[in-house]
């Protein structure tokens, strides 16, 4: 049977979900896996003994993937050097874990309710699970002034409890229901907060970060 045959027997012993697997090529003499090594040499396959050439395939991208490796068992079987190829031991891709996503909103509401009964203004950030989200989420959010941060899925916005500049926190609630109904998804945390502030000639706080205003 051809090299390619063989491959062809061996992937469906592959496990389920498997990311990469050791393969042996054996050869009858030293002068075939000389041969076949150069016709294999994206491979990188080592030779373990005169007559045992050792390599590895995977869908990781660690090694020659198992179409690039179907091409080049074809340029052994080409050159008629024969050979047995056997499956050695197997790796498996880990498994992805879900993380449990909350809407915005009750990741908002949640962010209030840690903070004390008598909070006047917050300084708080919405980062998002991707920069895909980011062009759309501030549509949806812009009574909330939100501000980028830098090339982060993030943007950062304030908030007046009262009085003074900032979105009220009913609104904010409100831009964050609409990103939920359009399925955007990220975390809300409050970075800073005031506690009974009051206006004398201002329309609120000034926040420092970074040595800027924001």
């Amino acid at each position: 049977m051809t090299l390619v045959g063989q491959w062809r027997d061996l992937q469906p012993k592959l496990p389920d979900g498997w990311s990469s697997a050791a393969l042996r090529l054996q050869f009858d003499d030293a002068d075939r896996a000389e041969r076949a090594a150069a016709l294999l040499g994206p491979a990188q396959p080592f030779r373990a003994e005169r007559t045992l050439l050792r390599f590895r395939v995977a869908r990781d991208g660690s090694a020659v993937g198992p179409d690039a490796l179907t091409r080049l068992l074809r340029r052994v079987d080409d050159a008629q050097l024969g050979g047995a190829l056997t499956l050695g031991e197997t790796a498996r891709a880990p498994e992805r874990v879900q993380r449990a996503t909350t809407s915005l909103a009750t990741a908002w509401e949640a962010a209030l309710a840690g903070l004390p009964a008598d909070w006047s203004d917050v300084y708080a950030e919405v980062e998002l699970t991707s920069t895909d989200f980011l062009e759309r989420a501030a549509v949806l959010c812009v009574q909330t002034n939100p501000r980028r941060d830098g090339n982060r899925a993030a943007f950062h916005f304030r908030c007046a409890r009262r009085s003074g500049y900032g979105v009220s926190p009913e609104m904010a609630r409100r831009c964050f229901e609409r990103c939920d109904a359009e399925k955007i998804t990220g975390t809300v945390r409050v970075l800073r907060v005031l506690c009974d502030s009051r206006l004398v000639s201002t329309q609120g706080p000034v926040w420092m970060v970074g040595g800027r205003n924001v």
